[in-house]
């Protein structure tokens, strides 16, 4: 799915989340050792001071209790007198946080002492402006873990998965021949180093099969030619008879057409099923469109079909397998047993062959019904030699097809 997040992507989102949970775990650790510091602090000023305050009371009774900013000191005695602020007269003794609008880090001690009861008020503003700072603070941390976590993911996962890619990057290069492999080389000996492994035996399995698919496709061109062979000597030693019939010498002829037609089909399919691998070399141009037509010219009664041939240079091809090719391409082109007029044309890395029907047929569609070459044999055997194959509209009474062979430099057909 193309919603669907990459491995590489995966990973750095679960180290973000990691990174998150650790900086907010972290960060309320914090806060909460800042909350419990504050209350240790405040409770031990107080009860410090108020051991002291009493300590002073019982030596000095008239002492007067430290008034400042931050620290202030009450005293009511037993009979009432003294004065106590509203806000804290009413607290038992003990440790308390007095709210207040104005100052949200005060907080209040009271205490019994042989005196009466004393009540400290302690003001840390200071310290809460310090809980705030320290608040966002580790928001921030917070912030910078989760965008740490991520990165340090990113580039984890970029390590981690550069095995996974080296393994894909080998297993899409390979042809779509069975070859033997070795990829477990490429990874380490763990999880992946297994499916590596794994696609080794499997390669290794297909290569079995084919070589075993050869060896049958070996046999079964021998056994599959020996007939052909019989039939198409027997037709020829009869055409070579002087008293046949011409109706007769007509019926074998078109049998001996029918046998060398079979025959380049057979070497087709053979080829195909065998993935066969053609190497090309230069060939002379005209010559190898010349032998392409030769067959099919012999076999019609003589000045029956007019071949006109257009050839400079050489073409880098196989050249069995090219003359097979456009033999079979030119079959198909032309009626069977008609006559007309075909034309060849070869330059650069084009080659053209048109037919046009003689005056007495035109208007007639003569033409074979297997006239799409793509889906036939001969049509996926050139393509198989990596030519591609194109009609063109030349007129009504005129076919033609424009066969674009690959560039020298790649002209080799792989497997």
């Amino acid at each position: 799915m193309a919603g669907r997040l990459t491995l590489r992507r995966r990973i750095a989102l679960a180290y973000s989340a990691l990174g998150f949970v650790l900086s907010l775990l972290f960060a309320l650790a914090s806060f909460y050792l800042t909350e419990d510091y504050e209350k240790i602090v405040v409770t031990e000023i107080l009860l410090g001071q108020a051991q002291d305050t009493a300590e002073r009371l019982r030596e000095q009774p008239d002492f007067m209790l430290p008034h400042t900013p931050r620290l202030s000191g009450y005293l009511r005695r037993h009979d009432g007198s003294g004065f106590v602020p509203p806000d804290v007269a009413d607290l038992p003794p003990g440790i308390h946080d007095v709210a207040d609008a104005g100052d949200t880090g005060k907080h209040a001690g009271v205490f019994d002492i042989d005196a009466g009861r004393l009540t400290f008020v302690v003001s840390l503003g200071s310290i809460e402006s310090l809980e705030r700072y320290l608040l966002w603070f580790m928001l921030a941390v917070v912030v910078f873990g989760t965008a740490a976590g991520g990165w340090v993911g990113w580039l984890f996962a970029g390590r981690t998965i550069r095995p996974v890619r080296r393994l894909a990057a080998a297993v899409d290069a390979l042809p779509s021949r069975p070859q033997a492999t070795q990829l477990a080389q490429l990874v380490g000996d763990d999880e992946l180093g297994r499916v590596a492994t794994a696609i080794d035996a499997y390669q290794s399995r297909l290569v079995d099969a084919d070589a075993a698919e050869r060896a049958f496709f070996a046999d079964a061109s021998h056994e599959l030619r020996t007939p052909i062979a019989v039939v198409q000597g027997a037709a020829e030693v009869l055409l070579d008879e002087a008293g046949v019939h011409p109706a007769q010498r007509r019926r074998l002829a078109r049998l001996e057409r029918g046998m060398h037609e079979l025959t380049d089909l057979i070497n087709v399919l053979l080829g195909l099923a065998r993935r066969s691998a053609y190497f090309p070399d230069s060939v002379d141009a005209r010559t190898l469109l010349e032998e392409s037509v030769a067959s099919l010219a012999s076999a019609l009664e003589p000045g029956l079909l007019r071949v006109d041939i257009e050839a400079t240079g050489s073409l880098c091809v196989p050249r069995m397998e090219a003359v097979l090719a456009l033999r079979g391409i030119l079959r198909r082109l032309l009626p069977p047993g008609a006559g007309g007029a075909v034309r060849l044309r070869a330059h650069g890395e084009r080659i053209e062959l048109s037919y046009r029907a003689p005056a007495t047929a035109r208007g007639l569609d003569a033409t074979r019904s297997d006239r799409h070459l793509g889906l036939t044999l001969m049509g996926r055997f050139a393509q198989h030699l990596g030519w591609r194959l194109d009609e063109e509209s030349a007129g009504i009474d005129e076919r033609r097809i424009v066969v674009s062979l690959p560039a020298a430099q790649t002209a080799a057909t792989r497997s």
